[in-house]
């Protein structure tokens, strides 16, 4: 795969913490970055399916509506609250 350079600019504090990362690596700045890079852009990719997929489930009708859902939490709340008992204060 063809390289290109980049130049961004970022605080000075960061770029010590990313040169510090990289010697405890024994990498150089660029691999750490490229790694970083890597995992930003795999999270967001999952995090696109995820709501790609949420839409096509609201397309088929497998969904709850709010208040449906504000119900059901609710329903944990009061259930939660009713099952832990309440400690005494001491005077």
């Amino acid at each position: 795969m063809q390289q290109k350079t980049v130049t961004f600019r970022a605080p000075s504090d960061k770029i010590k913490a990313l040169d510090s990362l990289a010697a405890l690596q024994q990498r150089d700045r660029s691999f750490v970055l490229n790694e970083a890079v890597d995992q930003y852009l795999a999270l967001n990719e999952y995090h696109r399916e995820q709501i790609e997929e949420g839409r096509r489930q609201i397309r088929r009708g497998e969904h709850v509506s709010h208040a449906e859902a504000q119900a059901i939490a609710t329903s944990w709340s009061k259930s939660a609250t009713k099952a832990r008992p309440r400690k005494k204060l001491r005077a």
